[in-house]
């Protein structure tokens, strides 16, 4: 007589866990807080636009809020916020940058000789 093999099967979710979902992991929103950051750190040190960049580091917190507490919808809308708000201050910086080079070029460029 052959010995039975009993069938094993190992879960692969940890315990407390519910079922896997069907459709994947619903994606989670971004809140860029560390551009955020950056930018309001850059801002100040660079071409004092911190105070432009702040509300951007606001709806970032805010975002991340949301996203700790489960409200998904409202993290997606404050990251969509902070985005933008990003993107503008992170634009006005490189223009502040850019402009404070081509004064200093023309300016050295325009200095009269003795």
């Amino acid at each position: 007589m052959k010995p039975r093999q009993a069938e094993v099967s190992v879960p692969l979710q940890p315990p407390g866990r519910g079922p896997p979902p069907a459709a994947g992991p619903a994606e989670q929103p971004r809140d860029y807080v560390l551009w955020s950051l950056f930018n309001v750190l850059l801002g100040y040190g660079v071409a004092y636009l911190g105070c432009l960049c702040f509300p951007a580091l606001v709806f970032s917190i805010k975002a991340r809020d949301c996203k700790v507490l489960g409200d998904l919808e409202g993290a997606r809308r404050h990251g969509a916020r902070a985005k933008v708000l990003n993107i503008i201050c992170s634009l006005l910086m490189v223009l502040a940058v850019v402009t404070v080079i081509i004064i200093a070029i023309v300016a050295v460029a325009v200095r009269p000789t003795t």
